[in-house]
């Protein structure tokens, strides 16, 4: 070969590339291949010398040589490329002639074959290249316009990698990026090929333009690829996150995989994509499930004629969605269970398990006893419609015993006793507006207020047309008396929550407005619109609440109570983000007693549930400060961690550590939160770890911290009727024996353990873990807000704050119901989830389960599957009413 360079049309130039290209091989194989030789097998010693050749013919004159000589090399490299195990023998031994053929190439003219050796190249840059240099893509763009796939999978990954620097860098120095767009639809085609959809989804998401994919997504695997991209969407910042989710809405429209779809419309509480669902879908029954997934989720939604055209049919379905089937399903529950039978405390407290001091302690403060009794009353039989205290016929000889019990109480404690009757009939509008009536003839203004508060708490999550709570509260919210007042008021918020219903804003605006109201009768009103506004960011509501809080004198903002002013606000803007900083900039300009604690409650509000990791550090610097004993506003600060934190379980875990620092080292204002930061966090989810870092504060020397420990055990275990945590609130009962106060706490936290004979969950969040209620959040953040000060509000004469829980209070049940809604009883698997994203086949989506037939119970983290075929089910995800449709293709095996 050498000879003939001289001849070549380039003159010197070539012939001094030829001479290196001879050096090359002649001075290596005298160092290496000695050495190597005697390791490679004959094939490989071939195999080697064969590539050798081609370098050099690859440098030859006639084209002829060189075209084959490529062709050789480019058959060699595929072959051997095609699974990646290790470096494969080809890529191994041209390593030394990478830069010969480097510098050869530079040489060449412009030709087919100069694309040729491009795209060799660029196959060898995948092991050769220095890091950061992209030779890879720099010879791609310069290469024939081949399939790239055929190069194999690790060479595609690796462009894509190099696509997304090059993307990075152009995009600061605003250079063209068309060349690379092309490369990318010919990557993002073959992953989708091959069963690599999240890696599809993060070429585009790092070269901005996921709209690629709706085109490129089939029936095949758009659920594997929509699964991705809303777990991605946890971990982006916004506004991408956003971006995300409606591309995975649009791919799921597209498929008609309508109740995804709704998901993530109402994950995005967007109104006019739940209202396109609606028109989309044409099947009543699939629209009939819509509504169960809209009643679980807790916001009020109106059908109209567009939605659903036939007046009949509309009907049905906005009875769904107002949930009025609820209270029947749960009790279909509870009879499957065998749980109907009523409870009373006693048989929580087990005192007969304790030792003696315990029950002979029992006469302390017995109106203390008694009303804490009325509240493990209610929580355990909360919507049963019996109990062995409050619902007991008044013609039994005894002469009315409800009466008796409700006596048995002191003033304000009346007031709580008469609202469990609201407790114990929830959900259940009409037997309950007719049971509590009697209430309202009573002189007492203690158990009017209870009666109304009563009506409320019946009405809680349940709409009515004709609105027998605003029409029979709607009198009550201007009386003279502030508890009367106060238990209207604190009624209409809890029966209208979310619902964003004008008439009550007219109603409430002007109390706040009111310089002679008392702070206790503004500081509910607040709270109430908070309510029945969340998430709405409302103005004028806002304006009110603000304007209340500007005309409070310096004495009131120092009140316990008025914190909850504050917190009303934050609600408005709850995991609304961004939306909150015009107010956040109202709220500096308050007074500064309140004026860390309103910045505070707002940040944590207007974050809760984003996971958003940088207000997360922003709060965590708050509470890093040592301050004086009266400052307040790091209370809401640990509550606001827990807040943002829940979104998911990476947070959660974090959090939980983070407060374990905040423990360690922080003020005892800080202290007093973290046990309630942690029971939001795990809230009807009883962690073990968790469970023994309350169960060691519970016997704290500062009793503020013992009793925030004491309630969060309850939370922690809330309608789970966890055993340990049952035993841990037992002996806290004897060892607390003689602190009424502390007692107090254990019973009430013993009521939560079985809240619905364990039938209910107070997680906010529901499907799968995906959506959060609006409205259940507001209610635990509202009570844990009024535990941040246990002595001056529970244990004060406001303790029915505890019944804004009703709120968060849902069936934690799988109920399937037939195409006409009516039970029917399917075996189901159930077990621990497992999170499946992004991997490859078809892997299972529970372990360790058990097969049951419906209804069944679901634990936190434990997700449903139907074990048989027989039937469709219309919601992808088993929680709560799911539809069942017979299967066509069902053949029943003889």
């Amino acid at each position: 070969m050498a000879p003939q360079d001289p001849n070549a049309p380039s003159g010197s130039g070539s012939g001094k590339r030829s001479e290196d290209s001879v050096k090359v091989p002649a001075t290596d194989p005298k160092k290496k291949d000695d050495k190597k030789d005697e390791d490679l097998s004959e094939e490989d010693l071939e195999l080697k010398n064969q590539l050798e050749l081609y370098v050099e013919r690859v440098q030859d004159t006639d084209p002829g040589v060189q075209k084959n000589a490529l062709e050789s090399m480019r058959q060699e490299i595929r072959t051997s490329t095609s699974s990646m195990t290790s470096v494969p023998k080809p890529l191994k031994y041209l390593r030394p002639h990478y830069g010969t053929l480097k510098t050869y190439y530079e040489t060449m003219a412009e030709s087919e074959l100069k694309k040729y050796l491009a795209d060799i190249l660029s196959v060898l840059a995948l092991t050769m290249a220095a890091e950061g240099e992209r030779e890879s893509l720099k010879y791609r763009l310069l290469g024939s316009e081949g399939d790239i796939g055929s190069w194999g999978h690790e060479y595609v990954r690796n462009l894509a990698g190099e696509i997304a620097q090059e993307f990075a860098k152009r995009q600061g120095e605003e250079a063209p990026i068309e060349e690379l767009m092309e490369l990318v639809q010919q990557i993002v085609a073959f992953h989708m090929k091959h069963n690599a959809e999240p890696e599809a989804v993060d070429l585009l998401m790092e070269v901005e333009d996921l709209d690629l994919l709706i085109e490129h997504v089939d029936k095949t695997n758009f659920k594997r690829t929509c699964l991705y991209l809303t777990s991605s969407a946890r971990y982006l910042p916004g506004p991408d996150d956003v971006v995300v989710l409606d591309i995975a809405y649009t791919i799921y429209m597209k498929f008609e995989e309508y109740p995804n779809a709704l998901q993530i419309a109402l994950f995005l509480d967007n109104m006019q994509n739940i209202k396109n669902v609606f028109t989309s879908c044409d099947d009543l029954l699939r629209k009939k499930q819509f509504c169960y997934i809209l009643a679980r989720h807790g916001i009020s939604f109106e059908l109209d004629d567009e939605m659903v055209a036939e007046d009949d049919d509309r009907e049905v379905l906005q009875d769904i969605i107002n949930n009025t089937k609820l209270s029947e399903g749960y009790l279909t529950l509870a009879r499957d269970i065998e749980v109907m039978e009523a409870k009373t405390p006693e048989d929580i407290y087990k005192a007969h398990l304790l030792d003696g001091r315990a029950s002979a302690g029992a006469s302390v403060d017995s109106a203390r006893q008694n009303l804490a009794a009325t509240f493990v009353n209610a929580f355990v039989n909360a919507g049963f419609g019996q109990d062995k205290l409050m619902t007991v016929p008044s013609d039994a000889s005894s002469g009315g015993s409800s009466g008796n019990w409700l006596f048995k109480n002191k003033e304000h404690g009346k007031t709580s006793a008469a609202a469990s009757l609201g407790m114990i009939l929830l959900w259940d509008v009409d037997s309950g507006l007719a049971q509590i009536d009697k209430y309202f003839h009573s002189n007492d203004t203690h158990v009017i207020a209870g009666a109304l508060l009563g009506v409320g708490i019946v009405n809680c999550g349940i709409k009515n047309d004709c609105d027998p709570a605003l029409a029979l509260l709607g009198e009550y919210i201007d009386r003279e008396d502030p508890s009367i007042r106060i238990g209207a008021i604190m009624g209409l918020g809890i029966a209208y929550a979310g619902s964003q219903n004008e008439q009550i804003r007219s109603k409430l605006t002007p109390i706040l407005n009111d310089a002679k109201a008392p702070l206790d009768v503004v500081a509910f009103t607040a709270i109430s619109l908070g309510l029945v506004y969340v998430g709405s960011c409302n103005e004028e509501v806002a304006q009110a609440i603000i304007f209340a809080l500007m005309d409070r004198s310096d004495s009131e903002l120092g009140e316990p109570l008025a914190r909850l002013i504050p917190l009303s606000l934050g609600l408005l803007y709850l995991g609304k983000q961004e939306s909150v900083e015009a107010t956040a900039e109202v709220s500096k300009t308050f007074n500064e007693k309140i004026r860390k604690h309103c910045d505070m409650t707002l940040l944590s509000c207007a974050y809760a549930g984003t996971g958003n990791v940088l207000k997360v550090q922003n709060l965590l610097g708050h509470c890093s400060q040592h301050l004086d004993k009266n400052e307040t506003h790091q209370g809401p600060a640990v509550l606001g961690i827990a807040m943002i934190s829940m979104a998911e379980e990476l947070g959660v875990e974090m959090a939980i550590r983070s407060l374990e620092h905040l423990l360690q080292y922080g003020e005892q204002n800080i202290r007093r939160a973290v046990p309630l930061a942690l029971g939001l966090l795990c809230i009807s989810n009883p962690k073990v770890n968790v469970m023994d870092t309350l169960s060691r504060l519970s016997h704290d020397t500062d009793s503020e911290v013992a009793m925030a420990a004491v309630i969060s055990l309850g939370l922690l275990g809330a309608g789970t009727n966890n055993a340990r945590i049952a035993g841990m609130l037992r002996n806290l009962s004897s060892y607390y024996y003689k602190d009424a106060s502390l007692l107090f706490c254990v019973r009430i936290a013993q009521g939560l353990v079985h809240l619905g004979k364990g039938l209910l969950t107070l997680n906010p969040y529901h499907s799968d873990r995906f959506l959060l209620s609006p409205t259940a959040l507001a209610g635990i953040v509202t009570v844990l807000h009024a535990c941040l000060d246990m002595k001056a509000i529970i244990l004060g004469k406001y303790h029915y704050i505890l019944y804004f829980i009703t709120l968060a209070m849902q069936p934690r049940m799988l109920l399937t119901v037939d195409e006409n809604l009516k039970p029917l009883s399917v075996p189901v698997r159930v077990g621990q989830a497992v999170d499946v994203v992004g991997q490859a086949g078809r892997p299972k989506t529970i372990t360790g389960f058990q097969t049951h037939s419906t209804p069944v119970l679901l634990a936190a983290g434990d997700r449903a599957e139907l074990a048989t075929e027989k039937y469709i089910p219309l919601s992808p995800i088993l929680e709560g009413f799911v539809i069942l449709k017979e299967n066509p293709d069902y053949r029943e095996d003889n």
